[in-house]
């Protein structure tokens, strides 16, 4: 078989795993769709969204979203994207979560997935291009041991609740206070804050603030300078921007995507 760029010529492949290999110029949203096999989505550079029916997710180039069979979703490329998409075999392997999660790419993993873009699509089922593709699943199935939830921002499935949330993530520097949103939902401050919790399990504060941590990734592949995206998605400071920032991801904006540049290059 020869290489595509069409997610549906991999759902039938004759192997436990099929990596497509695709680049996409910035804003590029692919519409609701969804697939017979699972998918592991790695942008080895630039930064997307995956938005399903209760989630959106944040994919910068050293994490990638689980996605399993099924599970209908669309894409937004915040800048350029160099995606790698692994469409995996159900009952490939058993260690492999049914929900969706944002996974940690380790370097290993990482280079496994560089590596496997360039085997053939229908690679020898014996040999090294196997043991490749097992390792590749091995690497997975551990990462899933510890999801990254700073990168995944459920979503409320009430209307009012919804009407809200839009609001916050359009503009997410917006400093209104929850009364706010609370007005504009059609409830009280307290029934407000208690639906949200009851469905997205965590408190408004808590969902904007990963809301915004997610848009300032995007902000920050695309160049922006650390003061100006601290300042852009609602902080009072760098100082401050920066020290949830590293709260959340272990590192400093700056580092993270200095970081992120090294991955591109080894993805050239």
């Amino acid at each position: 078989m020869e290489r595509s760029t069409r997610g549906d010529d991999y759902q039938h492949v004759p192997r436990p795993v099929a990596v497509l290999v695709d680049e996409y110029p910035p804003h590029f949203m692919d519409p609701p769709h969804s697939h017979e096999r699972a998918q592991l989505l790695y942008a080895s550079a630039g930064v997307m969204s995956v938005m399903t029916d209760d989630t959106s997710f944040t994919i910068p180039p050293q994490r990638a979203v689980w996605m399993p069979a099924g599970v209908r979703h669309q894409a937004l490329c915040r800048g350029h994207v160099s995606l790698r998409t692994l469409y995996v075999e159900p009952g490939a392997d058993a260690r492999l979560p049914g929900r969706c999660q944002v996974l940690k790419v380790s370097n290993l993993l990482r280079e496994l997935i560089l590596e496997a873009s360039d085997l053939p699509v229908e690679y020898a089922l014996d040999g090294r291009e196997a043991r490749i593709m097992q390792l590749i699943l091995d690497e997975i199935a551990v990462a899933v041991e510890h999801p990254v939830q700073a990168l995944q921002v459920p979503m409320p499935q009430d209307e009012r609740l919804l009407r809200a949330c839009r609001l916050v993530m359009d503009s997410p520097g917006d400093e209104a206070d929850l009364d706010h949103f609370a007005d504009l939902s059609g409830m009280g401050r307290r029934t407000f804050t208690r639906a949200f919790r009851r469905e997205t399990g965590i408190s408004f504060s808590e969902w904007r603030q990963q809301v915004r941590l997610a848009h300032a990734l995007s902000l920050l592949s695309l160049g922006g300078a650390v003061t100006t995206v601290a300042f852009d998605v609602g902080y009072n400071s760098p100082s401050a921007f920066t020290a949830m920032f590293q709260r959340a991801f272990g590192v400093a904006p700056s580092h993270y995507f200095e970081a992120a540049i090294d991955h591109s290059r080894a993805a050239a």
